[in-house]
């Protein structure tokens, strides 16, 4: 493994498999699509594509069109990449050419999507998105039929495929949730009445797709429990685990107290000071200060210049998981991971 010289991400594409084929047992008959927004959150998003499609996974979800197209040599051309935001035209033709799926949730962008594919001669495959309640993007009650026939007029000029239908969840209360479901499938039998086929359908996030199997569709998209990150304040999840671990090596020893190369430069908030532990070859340490590229951990009997310290991970060395740590600053796990600057190297490995 060598000497530790700069703050290191290390991601266990095993722990990460057995994830993913932990969530597909659960979710099966449903296709598991892999979101990797935030570069991966934060896991590093090639490294992650990679593992992924060795371990079957054939949907990915990268938010935007310059991750997705990234992707696209990577992963090869059997696995279907989703973009869901509105993107600029030069982004559009870009994601065409790719063979990337574009989520649509409004009539403007869709014949902006239209415009490109006939200019190309191409045919665009489209995912319309339906506005459930949460007004976050997605064509309303009243423009949903006018979205179904454009799309459908495009479909038969070849311009556009018509792949499925999508929506997002609040996930704030079953109520709300299953009065969007109802929205979503009112739409979808409104759609099928005006003639379209939608083969693909689908609404749920990590929570709802982990807690209500009632509401998913032939696609669940899943971003932070495949990484083993659980939702702030909610339960354990079984049969996931924390897939990466920060570490960091020690640089001094001053007094009671272990100097370590990283800091808030790095991305660890000023504000875990005083707050959490750490692990170290001893155990759990205090974190005592956060600095902009060192942080300041109680000492161990022994403890020595080159020694490892883990501000997160699966509590081997006595670390907390980073949504432990968000939960102690009032904030959720992704950010604790995806706020990790460039500099911290992203290393896979083999467990």
């Amino acid at each position: 493994m060598g000497v530790l010289i700069r703050p290191e991400l290390r991601v266990d594409d095993t722990r990460f498999r057995a994830n993913l084929a932990t969530l597909q047992d659960r979710v099966d008959p449903a296709a598991l699509m892999l979101v990797v927004k935030d570069d991966a959150y934060g896991h590093g998003l090639r490294g992650i594509a990679e593992a992924a499609v060795s371990a079957g996974i054939r949907w990915i979800g990268a938010y935007d069109v310059p991750s997705a197209v990234l992707l696209r040599e990577a992963v090869g051309p059997e696995v279907s990449l989703f973009a869901w935001v509105t993107s600029a035209d030069d982004e559009i033709a870009e994601a065409i050419i790719g063979g990337v799926d574009l989520g649509v949730g409004t009539l403007e962008y869709l014949d902006r999507v239209i415009v490109q594919a006939e200019r190309l001669g191409a045919r665009a495959r489209v995912h319309l998105k339906v506005d459930t309640g949460l007004h976050r993007n997605g064509l309303s009650a009243a423009e949903w039929p006018r979205g179904v026939e454009t799309a459908l007029r495009a479909q038969r000029e070849s311009s556009v495929e018509l792949v499925g239908a999508w929506s997002h969840l609040a996930e704030a209360s079953d109520e709300e949730d299953d009065a969007a479901h109802a929205c979503f499938l009112a739409a979808l039998g409104e759609a099928r009445e005006l003639g379209a086929e939608v083969p693909r359908t689908h609404l749920t996030a990590s929570a709802a797709t982990w807690l209500r199997p009632e509401l998913r569709g032939d696609i669940v998209r899943v971003g932070a429990f495949c990484y083993g990150i659980r939702s702030a304040d909610g339960p354990e999840l079984p049969g996931l685990v924390p897939i990466a671990s920060l570490v960091a090596p020690v640089v001094g020893i001053e007094g009671e107290e272990a100097v370590v190369s990283i800091g808030a430069l790095d991305g660890v908030p000023s504000t875990l000071a005083g707050r959490v532990g750490v692990g170290t070859p001893a155990g759990a340490r205090p974190l005592t200060a956060v600095g902009l590229d060192r942080i300041r951990v109680r000492a161990w009997p022994g403890a020595q210049e080159g020694d490892e310290v883990v501000l997160f991970g699966d509590g081997a060395h006595g670390e907390s998981s980073a949504t432990t740590l968000a939960e102690a600053i009032g904030t959720v796990g992704e950010e604790i991971l995806t706020r990790l600057a460039s500099r911290v190297r992203r290393r896979h490995i083999t467990g």
